[in-house]
């Protein structure tokens, strides 16, 4: 091909042409160059009022981000610097600080700076400021907290039909706990599954199908979950567990909620007569620690709890110092339910079993229902393996006669046995018990009776020289 020239202009002509000729057909179209990070919303808002002293601040992007710092993510007052916090959540795109106190009734501005870069590398286009005032008085914001989780944190076989549950400290905006923020993975890989709430403050991801064999997974809560009243988590919260090869038996376990972290909770009362001896938490609420008996209560230098010297722990009750109040509401709360879902499980596998005396029995893993009063005259034998569960529902008494065992064989948890009974529980004199009581009214450990386990009840539980041990993990 000839062009035409025309002196120096035709040759630049022909220079540009033949470029970008070259350009078109040689190279393809230009490389993509990776859009600048935005700042989608924050927490509090810019030139919000009456922000809680205790409240997290967050930042919300579009895109995935590097994890930031305490020299990206900023908050002064005035000029002064506030130490926090700084952390981000697992997809990236929210960070939060947590202030280490702020002041009632003052400004502080917060401030991304342009040092905050995305994964691909890129910077913000500018750095991102906004600021707020704290209220005048001391609003309190409770930050929501994992209390408990199941699995356990490193548990090894774990079954492979289990479901994976979280309880936090409050009441949860159940809209904000969904597959993208409450998630297990093997690796990179998420394995499905759905997230449903309660009962009480208690997620649980259910696997579509049965979980991979012999596995370590991971479970993770983003900061995208939320408390009911719009607090965020104050970071991430990620554990592990590894799966064995075996499906459990016997129905799903009752999930305690807060209510698991004692080994007695009660509403009107706790007494004992001296010496008992337990291994574990006591809490009792809403009645105040006068209702605590026998125990010769001396109360912590934070008046948050006691201590007795036949408690091997701590011993809470309802008028005791922030944080214990709300503490016990919660537990209690969940105790209840707990209660209400043990009673409604449905189709038992054994209705009206030696119509109520199960004295010389084995039983296996599975749902049991009586409509009257569970008698134990004789020794019993729990016998399953440690992934079983057995729930025991009982429509009137459990009674338990003097110097009778409940024992265990195969492996079988004390932690995995439930007996819910809408009436009174009474352990005889001398004898042992296994599981855990979830008791509509009282319950009564005879002179020198013995549990391993955990009492429950909705009024009142007298210890009269009994050994209660809470039961493994």
């Amino acid at each position: 091909m000839r062009f035409p020239t025309h002196g120096s202009r035709g040759s630049s002509v022909v220079t540009s042409l033949i470029v970008a000729a070259f350009a078109f057909v040689g190279c393809g179209p230009a490389a993509s160059v990776s859009a600048a990070p935005k700042v989608t919303s924050t927490s509090p808002a810019d030139l919000a009022t009456d922000v809680a002293l205790d409240a997290p601040l967050s930042a919300v992007f579009d895109l995935e981000m590097e994890p930031l710092s305490d020299a990206t993510f900023t908050l002064l007052q005035g000029t002064t610097p506030v130490t926090g916090a700084v952390s981000t959540s697992a997809d990236g795109k929210t960070a939060t600080f947590v202030p280490q106190a702020l002041v009632a009734g003052t400004v502080y501005s917060a401030k991304l700076t342009s040092g905050v870069t995305s994964k691909a590398g890129v910077a913000l286009a500018t750095a991102h400021a906004w600021s707020f005032t704290t209220a005048t008085s001391a609003v309190v914001v409770t930050v929501p907290e994992v209390t408990a989780r199941s699995p356990l944190a490193d548990a090894l076989g774990v079954a492979i039909n289990t479901r994976v549950c979280a309880t936090f400290n409050v009441e949860m905006d159940a809209l904000t706990l969904t597959e993208a923020t409450f998630t297990v993975k093997q690796g990179a890989t998420v394995i499905p599954g759905a997230i449903t709430m309660g009962p009480g403050p208690t997620a649980t991801f259910t696997a579509t199908s049965n979980l991979p064999v012999a596995t370590l997974l991971t479970a993770s809560l983003s900061v995208g979950v939320k408390s009911a009243a719009g607090t965020p988590l104050a970071s991430a919260v990620t554990w592990q567990f590894t799966t064995g090869s075996t499906v459990a038996l016997g129905p799903a376990a009752v999930n305690l909620g807060a209510a698991g972290r004692f080994v007695v909770l009660a509403k009107t009362g706790i007494s004992s007569v001296p010496a008992s001896v337990i291994t574990g938490d006591l809490g009792l609420g809403p009645a105040a620690a006068s209702y605590v008996t026998g125990f010769s209560l001396v109360a912590d230098a934070t008046n948050v709890f006691s201590k007795a010297t036949q408690v091997v722990g701590q011993v809470y009750a309802a008028n005791y110092a922030v944080p214990t109040p709300s503490n016990l509401t919660t537990a209690v709360s969940n105790m209840e339910g707990a209660y209400t879902d043990a009673a409604g499980r449905p189709t038992p596998d054994f209705l009206e079993l030696g119509t109520g005396n199960i004295g010389g029995k084995t039983l296996a893993p599975g749902l049991y229902k009586w409509t009257s009063t569970i008698t134990v005259p004789t020794d019993v034998t729990i016998a399953g393996g440690a992934n079983d569960v057995w729930i025991f529902q009982a429509s009137g008494d459990l009674t338990t006669s003097a110097a009778t065992r409940v024992t265990l064989a195969g492996g079988a948890l004390a932690k995995n046995i439930f007996w819910q009974v809408a009436g009174k529980a009474t352990l005889g004199v001398g004898s042992h018990f296994e599981g855990v009581l979830l008791c509509k009214t009282e319950v009564t450990l005879q002179t020198a009776a013995t549990m391993n386990g955990r009492v429950l009840a909705q009024t009142q539980v007298a210890l009269q020289q009994a050994t209660l041990t809470q039961p493994a993990p």
